[in-house]
């Protein structure tokens, strides 16, 4: 038999939640590792007093208790590991593994028993259920009755709210209550935390980030005690699991990260992290509330009675002190700036990521920690608003995935390195490559980019000359049929080419150079023509006084957003607003965008009862478009009522009233209608409009056009 046991897929009970880990059993000592949080049990082998093997519901488990009174339970054990653990624990920890059934009879009612902090619940000596004390936040008394309330896991999609236990009246004893006496066996040992004597040290109105706001911290010898204006928090330091010290990217500043589990609870909100920030010019001087010889026996001269230096410094080093755990900072790491961070967003938020030696910190909305080992690869991806920009995504273990987005594309050199030198799975190694070298991949500058209104411009040009060629071979196929009189043209149009052509001796050549000269003169018509015939665009005339249009859902989101992104980025400039808006917009979730979506067609439906009032009420002009164009043509107000009234005049005079009028009106809509079917050029419209106003306005023509 080896000096070690080693057993992987090794669970543990966390409040209602199984977390896996590895076991390793060696002459010296016990260790646990958790693979989710990495959390470390160490148990000394010297400490090591029970060892139970028991049934349970993930195979078999082994209990094990130490001498100081605590328990320790793992499970995931098989049958045949019964044998070798047996005799490691006999050979080495002096200690017998005793095989101890558990009763599954599912009765609920047996006796209670407090050993450490242990409730065991047992039915003829066999235990049913076993509660660690540590778990119950509260414990409340009624007549014969105790309810006990638990710590919440956010991994537990099931979680145990209470458990009541009936009490009967003790006939024996009177002299104390047995349920104040069951109370107090569990208010001793249970995570219930009342505040007695005076706190060790005070920090006035320190600068909360999450949860937002100023909190004074008051520092008591097993808990830590935040109070605001609007919410208490007190922390028991077991539930601290790690220390950060991270400098802000602008140098001046400095972040204290205290990973909880479990976390705080604000109504229905957790807080893992209590993220604190410092500014490095502020300094204190710090009296604890201990004797200097208390001081020197419980912190043995890592604290002293009066301390002096940088705020964040005093914090870090009493909390250092206290919950008697290591402050991690960055690593080696430095980036394109040489700050130990990368400016990236996060779920809408911007915020910094930190490269640490054994794994990756954001900071700080929300706030995630993230181990090497529960990473299963990285990748590095192309951003989706820019090409300055790329996206870090990190896969863990448990299939959870991290993106990382707007990071500065002079990042990546320095990312990628640490991430290979850490020796990380990486999705795509072939990126660097496309980042550095290939300018079609991933190009700097914008004109390489992919233009689709300049695409859309070239094909439509290409069709045009395609129009144009064909026009020009139905001509070339028209001049064989009159060849002698395009030759007229062709010399009044180029004087001097006209003797060349007729002084050529070689027929064919100068066939060849006369067609030449004909196909080009040709498209010069052909190009001519078409521009005459071009019609003029009118002018839309706006109309002011018609109800406005609604806004899309993104603008109302965006009017009631803006100032919230100015206050949370401040110094930002408009066009970095719009991108950051544009960014957030992207990532609401569909619940989200729904309100706006359900206001922007509230608004659209308004509008369009506004725009149909307004037009029943005469508003947005009611002439026709033939009345309109008339207008244009006539050349002038002075110039129509001219017109009209001598229309008008000689009417009259045969009794015609206003139909010479009507008549031009039909004649001028006939005009445009047959003209734009036919596609007239400009000058044959306007002379035959000139012949009919002056056949209107001539009475000899009027008759003869009623004849």
């Amino acid at each position: 038999m080896g000096d070690t046991l080693e057993f992987s897929e090794i669970y543990q009970e966390v409040k209602g939640s199984w977390n896996d880990g590895r076991l390793r059993f060696s002459k010296q000592n016990v260790v646990y590792k958790s693979t989710k949080t990495g959390k470390v049990d160490n148990i000394s082998a010297s400490d090591l007093n029970l060892a139970q093997w028991r049934r349970v519901c993930l195979g078999h488990g082994i209990k094990l208790g130490t001498s100081t009174g605590n328990f320790y339970k793992y499970d995931g054990f098989r049958d045949t590991d019964f044998e070798k653990i047996s005799e490691f624990f006999k050979a080495n920890y002096k200690v017998e593994l005793t095989e101890k059934d558990m009763c599954v009879k599912g009765w609920n009612w047996g006796t209670a028993k407090f050993s450490g902090p242990l409730l065991s619940f047992d039915v003829n000596d066999n235990s049913a259920f076993e509660i660690p004390l540590s778990n119950v936040s509260q414990c409340a008394t009624g007549k014969n009755e105790v309810t006990l309330e638990f710590h919440q896991n956010d991994d537990t999609e099931v979680s145990l709210m209470e458990v009541r236990f009936y009490v009967p009246p003790s006939q024996a004893d009177e002299r104390q209550d047995p349920v104040e006496a069951f109370a107090q066996n569990v208010l001793c040992k249970a995570d219930v935390i009342q505040a007695t004597g005076d706190a060790v040290c005070i920090f006035k109105e320190l600068q909360c980030l999450t949860p937002r706001g100023r909190y004074d911290i008051r520092i008591y010898p097993s808990f830590l005690h935040l109070h605001g204006k609007t919410f208490d928090y007190k922390i028991p330091y077991t539930t601290v699991l790690r220390l950060f010290l991270l400098p802000h990217k602008d140098q001046r500043q400095m972040f204290f990260v205290i990973s909880l589990d479990p976390p705080i609870k604000q109504g229905q909100t957790r807080y893992h992290f209590l993220i604190l920030l410092f500014s490095k010019e502020e300094d204190i001087s710090l009296t604890l509330n201990m004797s200097e010889e208390d001081v020197e026996r419980r912190f043995e001269g890592k604290l002293s009675k009066n301390m002096s230096g940088s705020l964040y410094e005093m914090v870090s080093r009493v909390m250092k002190a206290l919950v008697n755990r290591k402050i991690t900072v960055p690593g080696n790491f430095q980036g394109h700036s040489g700050a130990q961070c990368i400016t990236c967003s996060y779920k809408a938020s911007s915020g910094l990521l930190y490269p640490l030696e054994r794994g990756f910190i954001y900071v700080h909305k929300p706030p995630v920690h993230l181990r090497f080992e529960e990473i299963s690869c990285v990748n590095f991806a192309r951003g989706t608003t820019t090409t300055r920009s790329f996206d870090f995504e990190i896969e863990t273990k448990q299939g959870n995935q991290y993106t990382f987005s707007s990071i500065e594309r002079e990042e990546y050199g320095k990312l990628f390195d640490f991430v290979n030198a850490k020796k990380l799975n990486i999705k795509n190694r072939g990126f660097k490559e496309g980042m550095k070298g290939n300018k079609d991949e991933y190009s700097d500058s914008d004109d390489d980019q992919h233009d689709a209104y300049l695409e859309r411009m070239k094909a439509e040009g290409k069709i045009r000359e395609e129009g144009n060629d064909s026009d020009e071979s139905d001509g070339g196929s028209d001049e064989s049929f009159n060849p002698g009189e395009e030759d007229d043209d062709i010399a009044e149009e180029y004087d001097s080419n006209a003797s060349a052509s007729d002084s050529s001796e070689d027929g064919e050549d100068s066939e060849d150079e006369s067609a030449k000269k004909k196909k080009k003169v040709k498209k010069e018509k052909v190009v001519k023509e078409k521009k005459e015939r071009k019609p003029r665009k009118e002018k839309k005339q706006k109309d002011t006084g018609g109800p406005k249009r609604p806004m899309s859902a993104y603008m109302l989101w965006l009017n009631a957003s803006r100032e919230r992104i100015k206050s949370e980025n401040p110094g930002i400039s408009i066009t970095e607003i719009s991108k950051k808006a544009g960014e957030m917009w992207r990532q609401l979730g569909k619940e989200d965008k729904e309100e706006w979506e359900t206001k922007a067609g509230e608004a659209k439906r308004q509008y369009e009862k506004a725009k149909k009032e307004y037009k029943e009420s005469g508003g947005g002009g009611g002439g026709t478009s033939s009345s309109k164009k008339e207008s244009k043509k006539s050349g002038g107000k002075k110039d129509e009522k001219k017109r009209k009234s001598a229309g008008g005049d000689k009417d009259k005079e045969r009794g015609g009233g206003n139909d010479s009028f009507k008549s031009r009106e039909f004649i001028e809509t006939s005009e445009e209608s047959s003209s734009d079917s036919d596609h007239k050029s400009k000058s044959k419209r306007k002379k035959e409009s000139e012949e009919e106003e002056e056949a209107v306005s001539t009475p000899a023509s009027s008759e003869e056009e009623s004849d």
